[in-house]
C-alpha cells in the first residue's frame, strides 16, 4: 500500500509543480507534515543532496524520499509517479505535434500544383 501511496503523492507532485525542481518543495513539505514520512531537518538535507548531485532536482527528490521511506523499490516508485506527468504531456504533444506535420506536408504540395 505504501508503493502505491507513493506512486500517487509524487504523481500529483510531477502534475502541479511546473518551473523546475524547486517547485517541488512546498509539496514535499506540505507531504512531509501530511505522512511524516520525513521531517523539514530531512526536507533541508534533500535540497542539499539534491542541488549536489547530477541530475533534476525534483527527481532527485522524490528518489530520496521514496528510498528512505520504502527502500530501493520505494525509489524507483517515487521516481516513475513524478515523471509520469511529464511523458503523457510530451505524448500527446508529439501526436498533436505529427498530425501538424503530416498536415503541413499536404500543404505544401498545393502550391506546386496550381504555379
Amino acid at each position: 500500500m505504501i508503493f502505491l501511496r507513493l506512486y500517487w503523492e509524487f504523481f500529483v507532485v510531477g502534475c502541479f509543480s511546473v518551473g523546475g525542481g524547486m517547485a517541488t518543495v512546498p509539496f514535499l513539505f506540505d507531504l512531509s507534515t501530511r505522512t511524516g514520512w520525513f521531517t523539514a531537518a530531512d526536507l533541508a538535507s534533500m535540497i542539499a543532496i539534491s542541488e549536489a548531485t547530477p541530475g533534476p532536482i525534483g527527481i532527485n527528490m522524490a528518489t530520496y524520499v521514496g528510498t528512505h521511506s520504502a527502500g530501493y523499490f520505494g525509489g524507483l516508485v517515487a521516481t516513475l509517479g513524478e515523471i509520469t506527468p511529464s511523458i503523457v504531456v510530451i505524448l500527446i504533444v508529439a501526436s498533436i505535434l505529427s498530425k501538424i506535420c503530416s498536415s503541413m506536408q499536404f500543404l505544401s504540395v498545393l502550391p506546386k500544383i496550381y504555379f
